[in-house]
C-alpha cells in the first residue's frame, strides 16, 4: 500500500474524520544531529516541498522524486533536479498542505517512513527535521515501536492509552517541537500497517487518556520492573501531575529478568540504585543498556565493578512484561491500567 493510501486510512480509521484535527510535532533523528537529508516520494504520492518563494513536486517516476538538502555555511541548502536553492527553512506536504506520506533519510545511515507534514531548520550548523502528525498515527507508531513483538492485543490498548497521555500531557521538555523520537520522550518509527494489532489497539482505545484528578498526566512505562514498581522519589525524579505507587507486578516477581554487566570501578563511584539521573548517566557514557534498570548490587573485582540487578528500564508506571502476562491471563486494557496506575481513572479527550 502507498504512502498516500496509508495516510488517508489512518486518516479515515483512526479519527473517523475528514480531517486529522489533533495533531503532535515529533523532531525525528536528532541523536544522529544531521547535516544532510533526503526526502522521496513513494508510490502514489505526491509531495509539495515549498523553499522561500520556490515550490517543488516531487512525484515517484519523474526525474523529481527526491529533495537533497544539506547546511552549507550555516544555512540550508535545497537540491531538486538541476536546481538549487537556498532557503531558511524547507516545508513538505501534501497538495492541500496537510499528511503525506514520505520517506525520510540521512544517506548512508538511516532511512524512516512518516505520515505527516515535514519542516526543516538548521540550528547551530545542525539541521532539524520536525514532522508533524495527527495524534491518533502518533500513537499508534509508538505503540508499535515501544512494545515487545507478539504482545496480546488488550496489553497493546493499555500502551495505547498510555503513549496517548503522555503526548496529550508530557509537551514541554523540548524547544523546537514537542517530542522528540527516543526514550527521552516516546520511541516513534514508521507507521504500523493497516492490519496490525497496534493499529487495531489504536483504533479501539481513540481519544482515551489516564487522568488524575480529572486531569490528563504524561504516563511512564517500563520494560520490566523487576517484581516492583519504583516512584519518582525513590529514584530522585520529580513528581508532574500523578505520584506513582510501589505497585507489585506478580510476573515480573515470579519470572525476573536477570543481568549482569561489568563496568570500570571508576564509572561505579557516582553510581547509586536510587538515582535514574546517575544511571542514565553512566548509560550516556558507556551505551544505554550499560545499566539495564535500577535493581541492583555492586560488587569490585580489582579495577572493575561488577553489577547484578533484575528488570529493564527505570521501573516507573506500566511494567510493559507484566501488562502482557496479565493479558494472556485474561484481563482487559482497563483491568491493566488499574493495577499498574492506581487512583487514575480513564477519561476522553476530543480532537481541537
Amino acid at each position: 500500500m502507498s504512502c498516500r493510501a496509508i495516510a488517508l486510512v489512518f486518516c479515515v480509521l483512526l479519527t473517523s474524520q475528514s480531517v486529522c484535527a489533533q495533531s503532535v510535532r515529533i523532531g525525528v533523528f536528532g541523536l544522529f544531529r544531521p547535516h544532510q537529508l533526503e526526502v522521496r516520494s513513494t508510490p502514489g504520492a505526491a509531495i509539495v516541498v515549498r523553499a522561500g518563494d520556490s515550490t517543488f513536486v516531487l512525484e515517484p517516476g519523474s526525474n523529481r522524486d527526491v529533495a537533497r538538502i544539506r547546511v552549507s555555511s550555516g544555512a540550508i541548502i535545497l537540491e531538486i533536479g538541476e536546481r538549487v536553492v537556498p532557503a531558511s527553512e524547507i516545508l513538505a506536504t501534501s497538495r492541500s498542505g496537510g499528511a503525506v506520506g514520505f520517506v525520510l533519510a540521512i544517506p548512508n545511515k538511516i532511512s524512516r517512513r512518516y505520515v505527516g507534514a515535514l519542516r526543516v531548520r538548521v540550528i547551530s550548523g545542525v539541521l532539524i527535521p520536525v514532522v508533524t502528525m495527527d495524534m491518533e498515527t502518533a500513537v499508534a507508531s509508538t505503540v508499535q515501536a515501544e512494545s515487545f513483538p507478539g504482545a496480546p492485543l488488550e496489553a497493546l490498548k493499555a500502551q495505547a492509552v498510555a503513549a496517548r497521555s503522555y503526548f496529550t500531557a508530557g509537551k514541554g521538555r523540548h524547544r523546537n517541537f514537542d517530542f522528540c523520537d527516543t526514550t527521552h520522550c516516546q520511541f516513534l518509527r514508521d507507521p504500523p500497517s493497516v492490519k496490525s494489532l497496534a493499529l487495531e489497539a489504536t483504533r479501539a482505545t481513540r481519544g482515551l487518556v489516564l487522568a488524575y484528578h480529572d486531569h490528563p498526566f504524561a504516563a511512564m512505562f517500563t520494560r520490566s520492573c523487576g517484581g516492583r514498581l519504583r516512584t519518582p522519589e525513590e529514584l530522585g525524579m520529580p513528581t508532574r501531575g500523578y505520584p506513582y505507587f510501589a505497585v507489585v507486578c506478580d510476573y515480573c516477581r515470579r519470572n525476573p529478568i536477570r543481568w549482569t554487566r561489568k563496568i570500570p570501578r571508576q564509572d561505579a563511584a557516582g553510581l547509586k540504585a536510587d538515582s535514574e539521573l546517575s544511571r542514565l548517566a553512566i548509560d550516556r557514557r558507556l551505551g544505554w543498556d550499560a545499566v539495564p534498570s535500577n535493581n541492583f548490587t555492586i560488587h569490585i573485582e580489582g579495577q572493575d565493578a561488577i553489577l547484578e540487578g533484575t528488570g529493564k528500564g527505570h521501573g516507573i508506571g506500566l511494567c510493559q512484561r507484566g501488562a502482557s502476562a496479565m493479558a494472556e491471563a485474561g484481563a482487559d486494557f482497563r483491568e491493566i491500567l488499574s493495577h499498574y496506575y492506581p487512583n487514575a481513572t480513564i477519561v476522553t479527550i476530543h480532537p481541537h
